[in-house]
């Protein structure tokens, strides 16, 4: 039996801990494949899936063996010695990517930062920018983190706004718009264009057909590093390995995190060849958990899971299905359906003081949880392994939902 009662719970942790989340008034204690249990008893489908980190569904049993077995062998060594698993996803990732080199680390804004502090020492030990004015291209509406340097160059006041002074060596350009991006690689300190395949954070914005293939051939063009931070769109979330897939995109330097370890522990990575990679020294950059023992095993079999229940797949079978029958759903509400494979949402006008927010309560107290992005948009990212018959069903509890609270 628990001890305390949900609000319990909730009042605990308004009480010691930090205001920095507004979560749903739900608590969480047990979870299954695409289902969660709250300390009441009452069964979920999960429809966040940890912003799209828990792609191979909670507690996959073939990860928490990897997992559990690891932990009672050795968890952490610090980069100070070798261990004898890193290697061994070092070049898993490497061989299934395509990539020379693999550098490991906890979290997606961890990896944000490695990425641009590559892009930085390729400017200038290989592209020949002058010292301290190197650029980087990225994108408004663009979400990358938390740090003080990626939220330098976000243009959401709620990301930015107190904590200036900003770190400089930013071009921000419209999201989508092959002109702008052409007009800010005319300036030659320009080093990198980092973006995002589809903006998930901003509310799953997908940008037109072709883009990314374009922005990639004008970075060639102009000797630029095309950079792109699959930390929620990679890994099969929308219906390839990567979202650059959809386009036959080899990005110069890949980001992961999220769905690498199943939601199962902080792991992320960038991925590029030996002329970026290696720019980096001995002593330049690291983590003391990055590359883990634990991180390595947990990675692996979370890869392998994607890949043996071909979740890349069914998230591109049945993501086709999820917008066609939302798209059905007759409610003054629904302004927008949008989305790829399993990574979707729905733009919410308010009707009556309806709010987003009001919707996720009322889909939470019918039996499926999803939060808002941005107050007026709804995202919905279950796990991947998600069956077409839940699905169904779950599409079923959104349109009696959407009935109900459009009365």
């Amino acid at each position: 039996m628990n001890e305390l009662n949900a609000q319990e719970y909730m009042d605990r942790e308004a009480r010691y801990g930090a205001h920095n989340y507004h979560p749903l008034p739900v608590v969480l204690e047990r979870g299954e494949g695409v289902f969660v249990w709250d300390v009441e008893g009452n069964k979920y489908f999960d429809f966040l899936a940890a912003y799209s980190a828990v792609n191979q569904g909670h507690c996959h049993p073939k990860i928490v063996k990897a997992l559990t077995d690891q932990a009672q062998k050795l968890a952490l060594t610090s980069r100070a010695f070798y261990n004898n698993v890193l290697g061994e996803w070092e070049e898993y990732m490497t061989s299934l990517f395509g990539y020379d080199k693999m550098l490991p680390m906890n979290s997606g804004a961890e990896a944000d930062e490695t990425a641009l502090k590559l892009i930085r020492k390729w400017a200038y030990k290989v592209k020949g920018v002058p010292k301290g004015e190197a650029k980087i291209i990225v994108c408004n509406g663009n979400f990358h983190g938390r740090t003080i340097t990626i939220i330098s160059m976000s243009s959401d006041p709620d990301a930015y706004n107190d904590y200036g002074p900003y770190t400089p060596g930013f071009i921000n350009i419209p999201y989508n718009n092959v002109k702008a991006l052409e007009k800010a690689l005319e300036d030659p300190n320009v080093a990198g264009f980092l973006v995002e395949p589809i903006q998930a954070e901003a509310g799953v914005y997908v940008p037109e057909d072709g883009f990314l293939r374009k922005a990639f051939d004008l970075c060639k063009e102009n000797n630029v590093l095309f950079v792109a931070d699959e930390v929620q769109t990679g890994l099969a979330r929308t219906g390839k390995m990567l979202a650059c897939d959809h386009e036959d995109v080899r990005p110069d330097i890949l980001i992961l995190g999220k769905a690498i370890s199943g939601g199962m522990f902080p792991v992320s990575c960038v991925l590029a060849d030996d002329e970026i990679m290696l720019t980096i020294k001995p002593g330049e950059h690291g983590s003391t958990y990055g590359g883990n023992p634990i991180a390595a095993k947990v990675a692996i079999a979370a890869m392998e899971v994607i890949r043996e229940e071909n979740l890349a797949e069914n998230a591109e079978r049945l993501g086709k299905i999820f917008r066609k029958k939302l798209k059905s759903i007759d409610s003054e509400l629904i302004e927008i359906v949008r989305g790829k494979g399993l990574l979707n949402a729905v733009v919410i006008k308010p009707v009556n003081g309806k709010s987003a927010w009001d919707v996720c309560v009322a889909l939470k107290n019918n039996g499926l949880l999803a939060k808002p992005t941005h107050e007026h948009i709804i995202r919905f990212t279950p796990p991947l392994v998600i069956t077409e018959e839940q699905l169904i069903e779950a599409i079923g509890i959104i349109e009696k939902t959407f009935a109900e609270i459009g009365i």
